[in-house]
């Protein structure tokens, strides 16, 4: 069993450029399992930046410094320079990539040696940051893949096909040749990069999930319910980014199809660069029935769930997002939610059907959309039978597992002993 005490702690170097207080995919993945590695003895540095996705904007009570050194839960995070840029558009959004890459690696040269050195896309740059101080330092690199970067920001429309795209393609393939050991999110991603010639017996598949003790059934937020004006609305939430990749605008037109049934309300929670322009579209139509929510901390995603009747999971209509497994759909289960996927058919949706805890429409379909907030809202006993389901569901999905899952590989390439 990994933590044993007559197994020594690995010294572990991560790069992520998002890390809590931030609470997107990311930030959340690496500091559940991190604090797991920590709990079980082995000494964890966190390479990332302040604190400022989506917007672009950094957090109250933070500065953007060269180098800033906090404890978080047994911890070591220190947090570099970096040039902030919305998570929007290609060449600022690029500066910023770059700038943490830069920034992480000058910082890396003055920890520590570990054993190990990791990084996690998106964004790849810091991958390209952690296989050269593994290169450096002269120990192996793991590359956790998030994202199927850069083929996810051509799917968005964030850049184009080009001799760039081509060279950063080259330097991707690059990078999980050079890697000591390559960790996929999904199965997909792991068939993608063998059609592409990586080795498969490099690839390990740790698919994202859940701390279920962070979460659980609970009534809803009386407090929050009133003062977003949905105490007694039957209401289909989604809480995430606000991003290129999901697609939102597609929900204010099955919010349009709906408008006719005061009793059903949408709520978007986050933040990201579409925000401003959904609030915008949303006012422009006149849609009282949607409620956008600022974005919370981490301790508040709970309360934020609980003013859900149903967790809606969306994507865009790209090939390259069957790939996908939204985190989120997770939290989502703990709560006890019965899941809305409206996405590509792929590996989440497979996971849906498996788990028999909630329905599935095809991705930008507003009327499909609409078709099935009105079944589940007419139907409580189904509405029911798919929250039981989901919620039995999801210690399946335990991020402890996969914490396990990949301390395991980080041991294998950084040679622990006994």
């Amino acid at each position: 069993m990994i933590g044993q005490s007559d197994r020594r702690g690995m010294k572990i170097l991560f790069l992520t450029e998002n890390f809590p207080p931030e609470t997107n995919a990311a930030a959340t993945r690496v500091y559940e399992r991190a604090c797991y590695w920590a709990k079980w003895g082995h000494q964890v540095t966190v390479l990332t930046s302040a604190p400022n996705f989506p917007e672009g904007r950094l957090y109250p009570g933070y500065e953007n410094r060269w180098r800033q050194v906090e404890d978080m839960d047994g911890l070591r995070v220190v947090r570099v320079k970096t040039y902030m840029a919305a998570n929007r558009g290609t060449v600022k959004r690029m500066l910023d990539f770059l700038s943490f890459m830069a920034s992480a690696f000058g910082a890396g040269l003055f920890e520590h040696r570990p054993d190990v050195v990791a990084a996690t896309s998106p964004q790849f740059f810091a991958a390209v940051g952690g296989w050269a101080l593994g290169w450096v330092r002269r120990v192996p690199f793991v590359f956790e893949l998030g994202d199927l970067w850069p083929a996810s920001i051509v799917a968005v429309g964030a850049m184009r096909p080009s001799f760039g795209l081509r060279m950063m393609e080259k330097l991707e393939l690059f990078l999980y040749r050079r890697s000591a050991a390559v960790v996929a999110l999904t199965h997909a991603f792991k068939q993608n990069l063998v059609g592409r010639g990586i080795d498969a017996d490099k690839i390990n598949v740790v698919i994202n999930g859940v701390d279920t003790w962070r979460y659980g059934p609970r009534d809803r937020d009386a407090d929050l319910a009133s003062s977003a004006g949905l105490a007694d609305k039957f209401v289909v939430g989604y809480v995430g980014t606000h991003g290129m990749a999901h697609a939102l605008s597609n929900v204010l037109d099955a919010a349009e199809r709906l408008a006719d049934n005061p009793a059903i309300a949408f709520m978007l929670a986050g933040g990201g660069a579409e925000r401003d322009d959904l609030v915008a579209d949303a006012k422009r139509r006149g849609l009282t029935n949607v409620v956008f929510l600022v974005r919370q901390p981490k301790d508040r995603m709970p309360v934020v769930w609980s003013l859900c009747d149903v967790a809606l999971v969306h994507l865009k209509n790209s090939d390259v997002f069957r790939d996908v497994i939204p985190s989120k759909m997770f939290e989502a289960m703990a709560m006890g939610l019965p899941l809305l996927m409206a996405s590509p058919a792929g590996e989440a949706s497979d996971i849906l059907a498996a788990d028999g805890a909630g329905l599935h429409v095809p991705a930008e379909d507003p009327e499909a959309l609409a078709d099935a907030v009105r079944q589940l809202h007419d139907d409580p006993a189904q509405l029911a039978r798919l929250a039981a389901a989901s919620l039995k569901a999801a210690p399946g999905h335990s991020r402890e597992t996969q914490a396990r899952d990949m301390i395991s590989v980080l041991q294998r390439v950084g040679g622990e002993t006994s």
